[in-house]
């Protein structure tokens, strides 16, 4: 009876949490501005025409290189940040604002070995994640593991978020794809060069929640066997727009104007199916199996308000072979209270891959 009781207190507690953050109006909603007119209507084509590409896996990623400047440095670990211009092609470059096309990466890497006996881990930012830091907690204690931890700032996030974004709060749902096709592209470059240029032995991709869900698509795209740790993470942003809290984060009305501008005449519930229709592309259901699905390890919260259960084991019987790790709690509290269990599934994943031949 005890554990229904908590149970119950950490699903209310999401929604508590989302109430204040996303009903009481202090910042605008999700879409205030619309759908995103033809920028929209470019990436429904683009991503849809990216699908018989991705059954042939001939996406290579392309090769950046960032400029380093050195943080801190111990005798054991250093931390260093890098930027380099996003590696997207020019239709996607122009789609993005100004400010998005410089990305940022801190990266945390220990000393003790070479890195052809290291992994390294590429952590992808949540919904309102703008900064390094939280990510680089998580990452810090697997240095003695000998895990390097890289962090990518995600476009429309911290220094690369357009002037007239407050918060997280994207102002288009064109926003929302063109945040993720962008982050996709930026990782499997960087770890393109954690593999070519640095020469690590193994690679991983992890993010919570929205970021999980772009750690997916990468595991799912990158041409080679990499971990992929997808953490409170949904199988496709339909249920975090449409059936989780976010939906009381939405701007509905302002949609539903939009289209009507357009000669469109749709009720709220028609306007939530052309939501439906639109993230349906962010489904990560008719992706690709990873090359190693044995070394994806989804971590889920039993009790989540964001994430329904359903959700995480669409995606789990779509990779056949990937685990699911549930721990106690909701989407804030495990947010909050179970880095140990990320880590410990980062650790084990890792474990899963070969090494890297090294070059001879």
């Amino acid at each position: 009876m005890v554990a229904v009781n908590m149970g119950t207190l950490y699903y209310v507690l999401d929604h508590v949490y989302g109430a204040l953050l996303h009903r009481t109006r202090i910042s605008p909603p999700f879409f205030s501005r619309g759908w995103g007119g033809t920028k929209l209507e470019l990436l429904e084509k683009m991503i849809n025409q990216l699908f018989p590409e991705i059954e042939g896996q001939n996406w290579p990623p392309a090769l950046v290189q960032p400029v380093w400047k050195t943080v801190w440095e111990s005798k054991t670990a250093c931390l260093r940040e890098g930027v380099f211009q996003t590696p997207c092609d020019e239709v996607l470059l122009n789609a993005l604002p100004p400010e998005s096309h410089t990305a940022r990466v801190a990266f945390l890497a220990p000393k003790s070995c070479q890195p052809q006996r290291m992994a390294c881990v590429v952590h992808l930012a949540g919904t309102g994640d703008h900064t390094f830091e939280r990510r680089l907690r998580l990452g810090g204690p697997l240095l003695k593991e000998n895990i390097a931890t890289m962090v990518l700032e995600s476009p429309f996030y911290g220094r690369r978020r357009p002037l007239q974004q407050h918060g997280a709060k994207l102002l288009c749902v064109s926003d929302l794809l063109l945040l993720g096709r962008a982050t996709i592209e930026e990782a499997r470059s960087l770890l393109h060069w954690l593999d070519y240029e640095a020469g690590f032995g193994k690679m991983g991709v992890c993010g919570l929640s929205m970021g999980g869900v772009h750690a997916a698509m990468v595991g799912s795209l990158h041409p080679t066997p990499i971990a992929t740790f997808p953490f409170l993470s949904p199988h496709s942003a339909v249920v975090a727009f449409c059936e989780g809290v976010l939906k009381h984060a939405t701007a509905w009305e302002a949609l539903r104007e939009d289209l009507a501008m357009q000669k469109v005449a749709l009720t709220i519930e028609e306007v939530r199916e052309r939501m439906r229709d639109v993230l349906s592309l962010t489904d990560v259901t008719r992706f690709p199996i990873p090359k190693n699905p044995n070394a994806v390890i989804h971590v889920a919260a039993t009790d989540d308000g964001y994430i329904p259960r359903h959700s995480v084991l669409e995606l789990q019987k779509a990779w056949p072979g990937s685990e699911v790790r549930w721990v106690s709690g909701g989407h804030v509290s495990s947010f909050l209270l179970h880095n140990g269990e990320f880590r410990r599934a980062i650790v084990d994943g890792l474990n899963r891959l070969q090494w890297k031949e090294p070059p001879s």
